[in-house]
């Protein structure tokens, strides 16, 4: 009964005018970035973050929210109908779906991606509603040593699920934790490492990082590509036929089960969900070699997935304060921007806030159903659009994004040179999302480790004497002692190589 009344509140923030001309506008925007190739959420929600600031708390995370979910379903039309995909979260529809789409299928492709995205981002945000508040009492348990033994797991748990190198990885995640640490002690009030420029008594802007990192370095990446998708694909009949239902539903509810739960794990993401979707189908399929012809099941799995994980991350993040995944980082920072802190209390301190967000999503969700299928045409036309015109209206929008923070011609120049150190971690294999799930999570380890070393008068010890703090430290072992062993290394390459 709880429940059904606190989604009666979330629903009555969610349905207010404004709240659902920005949800309608961040899937709108979603969209367009999943169908646009090589622009991501992350960018553009660093990019929009700043026009957001005049807004209420609960109206900007819905429409930041949107932009998030919404890129998963714009990403599968072009990985659908030009073999492109717009979100490395559908690489893997690429597989079947273009195949389908080569096949006179376009449409049943389109359909099927949609309907299992809706599917799936209905079940996932009804797990968010039923799975937080318990995760949120079980959290109001933890104290410092707790919180920095889970911090440490969901750390080690984005180092062990990134792509490439492992030494590449801890480097850049130290990295981010040093960047974190530059400003003011609070405890001393002493500044450190600003290298003598007052501009970083503050500390280094988190939006100025995330522009640099995602979104200049995105355009300096995509320079040295040849973006000409050519559409040979007829979209024909927009209905499945039951035959291909029969085949879908399945499919798609296993992808939401495995996507809700690799969501919730830390370093999780919706491209891990749709790949181990499609290795799934693939395996308990009765006749694997249809899989790379056509397979509808590889197309409906995999936007499962990614869908329920894209949304399932958010569990994490509200109720813990642990962003499973850079982009969860980047949301974290956002409602920190917006005096919200993410932790167990949130639920019973702004429940109107918690709940609002939630049931946006369900609408969210139901808006893509309803424009993405008779907005296809539009979609395709924008695939035309020349990328030499793209990319210097996005540095403008970073730019004036960043100076109209504090005014500030320093802070541009910070978010060029995060820009040129992003292109140089891509241009060397790292991937830039480790670093900022360090410089979030940096400071909250910092004030939890002082914190619970004050209390405990500097025993360090007290992070293995509390059952819970102990059992996490040791999940970090296991994770850590995943990627040291070669044995246990070569088994992670082939999982994510495979």
């Amino acid at each position: 009964m709880e429940l059904l009344d606190n989604l009666a509140l979330g629903f009555g923030v969610a349905v207010s005018p404004t709240n659902l001309f920005f949800c309608l506008v961040g899937a709108l925007v979603g969209t367009l970035i999943g169908v646009l190739p090589g622009i991501g959420p992350l960018a553009t929600i660093a990019m929009l973050l700043p026009l957001t600031y005049h807004l209420e708390p609960v109206t900007a995370l819905i429409m930041l929210a949107g932009i998030y979910y919404g890129a998963q379903y714009g990403s599968s039309t072009t990985a659908i109908l030009v073999n492109l995909p717009g979100e490395t979260s559908s690489v893997v529809t690429t597989l079947d779906g273009y195949q389908m789409a080569r096949n006179g299928r376009a449409g049943a492709a389109l359909a099927i991606a949609a309907l299992g995205s809706f599917f799936a981002g209905s079940v996932s945000t009804l797990v968010i509603a039923v799975a937080s508040p318990p995760l949120a009492a079980l959290g109001l348990q933890f104290q410092a040593p707790e919180y920095f033994s889970l911090m440490m797991v969901g750390l080690i748990g984005a180092i062990v699920l990134a792509h490439g190198s492992v030494v590449k990885a801890i480097a850049v995640t130290l990295l981010g934790l040093f960047l974190g640490l530059i400003g003011t002690d609070l405890n001393s009030g002493n500044e450190r490492f600003t290298l003598g420029f007052p501009e970083l008594a503050d500390g280094v802007g988190f939006v100025i990082i995330a522009m640099g990192l995602f979104g200049v370095a995105d355009i300096l990446v995509n320079l040295e590509r040849q973006h000409a998708p050519a559409l040979t694909a007829v979209i024909g009949r927009l209905w499945p036929t039951k035959a291909e239902f029969r085949q879908a539903a399945p499919a798609a509810v296993r992808g939401t089960i495995l996507g809700s739960l690799v969501g919730v794990l830390p370093g999780g993401s919706a491209a891990l969900a749709a790949f181990a979707s499609y290795a799934l189908e693939k395996k308990i399929a009765r006749d694997p070699s249809r899989f790379g012809k056509g397979a509808v099941e590889g197309v409906a799995g995999p936007e499962s997935a990614n869908n329920a994980a894209s949304q399932a991350s958010f569990i994490p993040t509200l109720t813990l304060g642990i962003p499973a995944n850079a982009l969860m980082a980047l949301m974290m920072g956002a409602m920190q921007i917006f005096g919200v802190t993410p932790s167990p209390r949130i639920i019973t301190e702004q429940p109107a806030f918690f709940w609002g967000i939630v049931c946006s999503m369900w609408i969210g969700n139901l808006m893509l159903l309803i424009i993405n299928l008779p907005m296809i045409g539009l979609w395709v036309q924008l695939l035309r659009l020349p990328y030499r015109l793209l990319h210097p209206i996005i540095l403008l929008m970073c730019c004036i994004g960043v100076y109209s923070l504090n005014n500030s011609s320093f802070d541009v120049l910070l978010m060029l040179v995060f820009g040129l150190l992003g292109y140089l971690l891509l241009k060397f294999g790292c991937e830039p999302a480790p670093l900022l799930l360090g410089f979030v999570l940096g400071p909250l380890m910092e004030e939890n480790l002082r914190r619970a070393l004050l209390v405990s008068r500097g025993d360090p010890w007290v992070f293995v004497e509390r059952p819970v703090s102990a059992v996490l430290l040791a999940i970090s072992a296991v994770l850590l002692a995943a990627v040291l062993f070669p044995a246990l290394r070569r088994k992670r390459e082939e999982a994510l190589r495979e």
